[in-house]
């Protein structure tokens, strides 16, 4: 089969889709994933072919059309809808350069991130079926509304009235911390990925202090998050244990001089978090799930609301601790810090997801769930429903 892989706007997005493309261009399928041009390296890096569909930037969403910085609604549905109307504005810019290569490629499958808004429409019109690959444990249907109304102008021009529902749903999240309300779906072991680097004995090993990890994940820039985690950093570094900072290396390098119980820089999750007894973040879903996967509680600090909802399953669980926003003075985080690593429970309870994760279909088994739906003997190839032509798309390019 042709595959293409439709990724979000950042290399945070990215990570989740890359152990099913992987293994699906192990498997002897060729593959493609299509994304934004700044993440590129990660694609590539990642020994994927990529095909950049845009050359600008997810944080250009947030942005008008004179380049100011929109005010962002403090409300939380207006928040909601806000984002989800930057997704859609993403994808639209997106959408020429995908069907212009659907129409060269003909794949015969897409398979799409959840905020990859593109990649229904490029396989509704390529008349293939769309397969929704889950990024992290939910996000909030409101985001995918507002994303729709932002596409309206795209859905009519492809002969579309409604977002075109995926074939399957491959969901990613621990069958245990699933909403009650969560659709059907394939379940996929989540394995740990993001860019690699050189692997050093003190990122497998530890000393005698407790060892904690710290990050607000891998988009951040001088205008973006860097002051947030530069925040934590000051209020944890005189916690008595070895911090490890995980960020852009030179984004680390503007953190200014650490103690010497901090190590700050790029750092492999999959690698560092077995060593680890707390993982502070600000709730990524990268970061979340990574922790997860290696039984590791966690504090999270949710600045970001779409990540509130799994935040606060995780806290019900009993493996985390959710501290607002407005409540993470260094007392705080601190505090708690100390209280999960002095109560066992919390291990024991991230422990036994763990091992939920572990039991879930390995991506090799879901590639093998795709070849029997969607391979060339199944006949799931299906003529172009939109009624559209390519006269009519013309205007999308």
């Amino acid at each position: 089969m042709k595959i293409l892989f439709v990724a979000g706007g950042s290399s945070g997005v990215i990570f989740s889709l890359v152990p099913l493309a992987q293994t699906a261009r192990n498997a002897g399928h060729q593959v493609v994933m299509a994304g934004p041009k700044d993440v590129m390296p990660t694609v590539t890096g990642a020994g994927l072919p990529g095909v950049a569909v845009t050359s600008r930037s997810m944080l250009q969403t947030l942005e008008d059309e004179d380049g100011n910085r929109l005010p962002i609604p403090t409300d939380l549905h207006e928040r909601f809808i806000f984002n989800g109307r930057c997704f859609g504005r993403y994808a639209t810019w997106c959408l020429d350069a995908l069907l212009e290569f659907a129409r060269a490629w003909q794949p015969d499958l897409v398979v799409g991130g959840v905020l990859a808004f593109a990649a229904p429409l490029v396989a509704s019109h390529a008349g293939v079926p769309y397969v929704k690959h889950a990024v992290d444990m939910g996000e909030p249907r409101t985001i995918d509304l507002a994303a729709a109304a932002e596409l309206g102008p795209q859905l009519e021009r492809l002969g579309l009235y409604d977002m075109p529902r995926p074939d399957l749903f491959i969901d990613i999240c621990p069958p245990s911390l699933r909403p009650a309300d969560a659709l059907p779906a394939q379940l996929m072991r989540y394995v740990p990925y993001a860019t690699p680097r050189a692997t050093q004995p003190w990122m497998y090993t530890r000393g005698d202090r407790p060892r904690v990890l710290l990050t607000a994940g891998s988009r951040i820039t001088p205008d973006f998050y860097l002051d947030v985690l530069t925040g934590l950093v000051k209020k944890v570094e005189h916690l008595d244990v070895e911090l490890l900072v995980a960020a852009p290396d030179d984004m680390a390098e503007l953190l200014g001089p650490l103690p010497d119980n901090v190590r700050a820089g790029w750092l492999p999750l999959d690698v560092v978090a077995p060593t680890c007894d707390v993982v502070i973040s600000h709730a990524g879903g990268t970061t979340v799930l990574s922790a997860l996967a290696h039984g590791v509680p966690q504090v999270l600090i949710p600045y970001l609301p779409y990540v509130v909802d799994y935040s606060e399953r995780l806290t019900a669980a009993g493996a985390a601790r959710m501290i607002a926003p407005g409540d993470d003075t260094a007392e705080h985080i601190t505090a708690v810090c100390r209280e999960i690593m002095a109560d066992s429970g919390y291990r024991d309870r991230a422990a036994r997801i763990a091992v939920e994760m572990a039991a879930m279909p390995l991506p090799a088994e879901v590639v093998g769930v795709l070849e029997q739906r969607y391979g060339p003997r199944s006949g799931a190839r299906r003529p172009t429903s939109t009624g559209a032509t390519s006269d009519e798309t013309e205007g999308l390019r």
